[in-house]
């Protein structure tokens, strides 16, 4: 569907929408408040869905649209800005900054990948290397801006071995986004769930909590996902030969040294990095929120004496407009739940849908809403109050309920506008890459894939690790 018939789709769609919400007699169970939550919402996800208009511009739009019209208070729409999570994301950022000056992900893609001998090797030693970048740069497009140049290296050394090459380019966006649900600060959408799930239900996620739940989720999906990209994309001819990649391979599209003696400012990052890491996974014994603890680190890292980035530097990586479109979006799904909009849009839900049964709803929903949404902030923002909201009706467990939502919908690979990773690689001058029919084969196989394993760890897992499925 082109722009245009898109855009009028939608928009007719909204309109009618709030044209029945205006009518009095008309859902006699809302209130005014509600109606127009519920009218600013509908405007706001068909502009997402069907106009060009910044997501950003949009959710502002919204949140100002709630506030002129008393549903929230200006102090709620200006209070989420200073809301922990945010403060977490941006010093996130600025270690993210000093990490990348300092050259560490070359020396640990030299590392890791230069031992590969076999192509099923190569492929699980660079998932295992992308996966652990999550602890160190948060956002998917970020990761994959750092990732870029250790591919352009594998894609010169194996450069007369097409397939192998166009499956590395698959590879790297599929474990970006993936792995994503390793880390609180994966994704902007894992910030905004835990921002909802406390303002709605007082249930607090931490990230020592977040880990626990979604690192072994993220390596499992990551790994299955490698294995699904290999069998999708090569042959048994293109993955009978060995590989081997060298240091000096990586050292050309890197500027800083991969191999040799360490200099004393990747030491001390490292040490920074690692130290950072430690203090949020033992935030049950110290009790030092991890906003403290990344601000702490942020600090360091921009320091004239152990730094090494500069704080004005490290704050121009910082995705000012993501976190305005956190902060909107948070101000929105308080409305949602304070109005008693959520609680109505679930009310439809029957009675006798089970446990299992309403969250394999919720994952599927979950995984296909990025052929409507693209955003994968707006589709947590749009998806996990109703999520909540239902499953507290439903007798399920919130946590587990708005944790599936949110790492289903992490499967965001049909397109290549689908996701930033997805279209970064996709187009790479002077490497063969992926087209939109390999997307859709990889997708075929692994959006069922993801979807149940999401689902077998709602209902399996995580009730051993402390979120049961029902309460």
């Amino acid at each position: 569907m082109t722009l245009k018939p898109r855009l009028a789709v939608t928009l007719c769609a909204a309109l009618s929408l709030c044209a029945l919400l205006v009518v009095p007699g008309n859902f006699p169970g809302l209130s005014g408040d509600a109606r127009l939550t519920l009218a600013v919402f509908a405007l706001a996800t068909c502009a997402w869905i069907g106009t060009p208009v910044d997501d950003t511009y949009i959710a502002l739009g919204a949140g100002l649209a709630l506030t002129v019209t008393g549903v929230i208070s200006s102090d709620t729409l200006f209070g989420t800005l200073g809301d922990s999570t945010v403060w977490l994301l941006i010093c996130a950022f600025v270690l993210a900054a000093a990490v990348a000056r300092t050259g560490l992900a070359g020396r640990a893609a030299a590392f890791l990948v230069g031992g590969a001998r076999t192509v099923r090797q190569l492929t699980h030693l660079t998932t295992a290397a992308l996966v652990v970048t999550a602890f160190a740069v948060p956002a998917t497009s970020g990761r994959a801006a750092l990732a870029l140049p250790v591919f352009l290296a594998l894609a010169k050394a194996l450069a007369d071995r097409k397939r192998l090459v166009v499956m590395l380019a698959l590879l790297f966006p599929t474990v970006i986004l993936l792995s994503a649900v390793a880390t609180l600060i994966g994704a902007g959408a894992h910030l905004i769930t835990v921002s909802v799930l406390w303002e709605t239900t007082g249930d607090q996620v931490g990230f020592t909590q977040w880990l626990l739940l979604g690192l072994p989720l993220a390596v499992a999906s990551s790994h299955l996902a490698a294995e699904a990209v290999l069998l999708t994309t090569t042959r048994r001819a293109d993955r009978a030969g060995p590989v081997h990649v060298t240091a000096e391979e990586i050292q050309r599209h890197s500027d800083r040294p991969v191999t040799g003696p360490w200099a004393q400012s990747e030491k001390r990052c490292a040490l920074l990095l690692g130290t950072v890491v430690l203090l949020w996974c033992g935030e049950p014994l110290h009790r030092v929120p991890p906003a403290v603890v990344a601000l702490i680190g942020a600090v360091v890292a921009a320091s004239p004496a152990l730094g090494t980035v500069r704080l004005k530097d490290a704050l121009r990586t910082v995705p000012w407009s993501l976190l305005l479109f956190m902060a909107a979006t948070m101000a929105m799904g308080v409305a949602l739940s304070s109005s008693g909009a959520a609680t109505w849009l679930v009310g439809g839900l029957p009675s006798t849908l089970g446990p299992v049964a309403f969250l394999t709803l919720v994952v599927v929903v979950s995984t296909v809403a990025h052929l409507v949404l693209q955003s994968r902030s707006a589709r947590s923002s749009v998806l996990v109050p109703l999520v909540v909201a239902a499953a507290v009706g439903a007798g399920v467990n919130p946590v587990a309920a708005a944790l599936a939502s949110t790492a289903a919908a992490g499967f965001c690979h049909t397109l290549p506008a689908s996701a930033k990773p997805v279209t970064l690689f996709a187009e790479v001058p002077g490497v063969p890459t992926y087209t939109p029919g390999d997307l859709l084969r990889l997708s075929a196989v692994l959006a069922p894939l993801t979807a149940a394993l999401v689902l077998l760890f709602a209902v399996a897992v995580w009730p051993l690790l402390g979120v049961p499925l029902t309460r």
